[in-house]
Formats: structure tokens, sequence, C-alpha cells
């Protein structure tokens, strides 16, 4: 993705580099969760300053709000939240939290907002939340230089441990010679 890429128009170019990138990660979206990631691109192009909110509190936020600003609020989490851990992952070490953070968050915020809406609606966001990894991993291809390089190796493999993410288990991989394995931490009875 080093060449000039030129497209018609600015959806055109989005749709391009999430097909790149979906298909640098092995696992190509579907055409509804293409589609939805083409409009949040968009959309945050044209709201950059929708990354700086805190997501803890934007989401106890949207837990108190009225029906219909629920779920635009809970939108807006699962939406940055996934911009965030994507494309802009050391803004978690900024924030001094994990990109699991991230993850967590923004997937329960598509979780309880396919809960609230009916069913072809929520079937959007239950899609979302379950494919979260996959549009994350995806994001970060998008970019030039990956930004889970960008990430310590101890960073790297705790958000692989904890979500399965590819590419954070490749750019972790980078640090070693041998294979990493995730190992289930096991519960032992007090």
């Amino acid at each position: 993705m080093n060449e000039l890429i030129l497209e018609p128009t600015a959806a055109a170019l989005w749709q391009r580099l999430i097909r790149e990138g979906a298909g640098e990660t092995g696992h190509p979206l579907d055409a509804d969760l293409e589609a939805y990631l083409m409009m949040l691109l968009q959309r945050f192009t044209r709201r950059p300053e929708m990354t700086r909110s805190i997501m803890a509190l934007e989401y106890l936020e949207a837990q108190h709000a009225g029906s219909g600003r629920r779920v635009e609020r809970l939108r807006d989490v699962g939406d940055q939240c996934l911009l965030l851990a994507g494309l802009f992952p050391g803004t978690a070490r900024r924030r001094r939290v994990g990109v699991t953070y991230f993850v967590d968050l923004g997937r329960t915020a598509y979780y309880d907002l396919a809960q609230a809406l009916n069913q072809g609606a929520g079937q959007l966001f239950q899609a979302l939340a379950a494919g979260f990894i996959a549009l994350m991993d995806t994001l970060n291809a998008m970019r030039a230089r990956p930004a889970f390089e960008s990430l310590t190796a101890l960073e790297q493999f705790d958000l692989w441990a904890h979500s399965g993410s590819a590419a954070a288990r490749r750019a972790f991989a980078q640090h070693t010679d041998g294979t990493p394995i995730a190992v289930q931490p096991t519960v032992r009875p007090h």
C-alpha cells in the first residue's frame, strides 16, 4: 500500500483500502461490515475530534441517556473504540490503559446496542461486536506502517492473548524466533 492511490470518490478510496486491508489479514469482510466501516471512516474524516473522548465516561453516560440518545451514544462509543484500537493503538498507552480496554468497551457498546434495537439494525451491531477483532485488524492493515508495530512486545502479546488478533500476533512474533502460543488461564478453586 505504498503507492499513490487514485479513486474517483472518497467512498471508492475507502472501499479499496478496506478491501486491501481485509485481504492482508486473510479475513475478508462481508458487505455489511465493509459498508459500515467505510461509513465510519468517512464520518471520522469529517469529525477527527471524535477520538478525543474519555470512553468509559461516554459509555456510562450512554447507559443513562434517553432511548434515542442512548443508541447514538453507544454507537459512537463502539465506533471510537474501533478506530482507536485499529488505527491509533498508541493512544491506549498515552491514556494509561491497554488496547484491550478499547476492544472490550467497543464490543460491549456494540453488543448493548444490538440488544436495544430491533432485529434488522440489531443484527448489524451484533455482527460488529462479533467481528470487532477482524475490523480492528483490517484498520491496522490499512496503515502504511501497521500501528501494532509501535506497541511494545508486552502490549502486542497482551492484545493478541486477550483478543486473538492475528495482526497483534504477527507483530509480537517479530520479537522471537519461537512460535508464540496463548495459554488459557487456569481457574483454581479457593
